[in-house]
């Protein structure tokens, strides 16, 4: 994890301004409303990089994800390689699951790094 911290900037991704996150953008916290509308619920919001909370809905699963990301390409296309960062943008929240819930998130977040450390 500490090599990974040190190569972050670089594995993070093209430098951009930061987005304002929801957060703990998982399934439960989208609600899909009968109308085809979708709400965003309980956020935990700040700035960030925008990747961060797409790489979350992609780690817990999201209804409709390929949809929701070409929507999100279509308004605010993210930089080139993007799904190749997903696992870094991923750790934080897999570490903070590691603290919560145990060991099978810390071995993800571990081959996670290994992975982006290698790739």
């Amino acid at each position: 994890m500490e090599r990974l911290c040190e190569r972050l900037p670089e594995l993070a991704g093209p430098a951009e301004p930061p987005a304002r996150l929801h957060g703990d953008l998982w399934s439960g916290n989208v609600l899909w409303a009968a109308d085809g509308d979708v709400r965003l619920i309980d956020p935990a919001a700040h700035g960030g990089h925008r990747e961060t909370d797409l790489a979350m809905l992609r780690l817990f699963g999201c209804p409709h994800l390929e949809a929701v990301l070409d929507g999100y390409q279509r308004v605010a296309p993210l930089a080139e390689g993007w799904t190749e960062r997903v696992g870094v943008h991923q750790l934080f929240p897999l570490l903070v699951h590691a603290v919560l819930f145990g060991r099978g998130y810390a071995e993800q977040a571990l081959s996670v790094a290994r992975s982006a450390l290698t790739g």
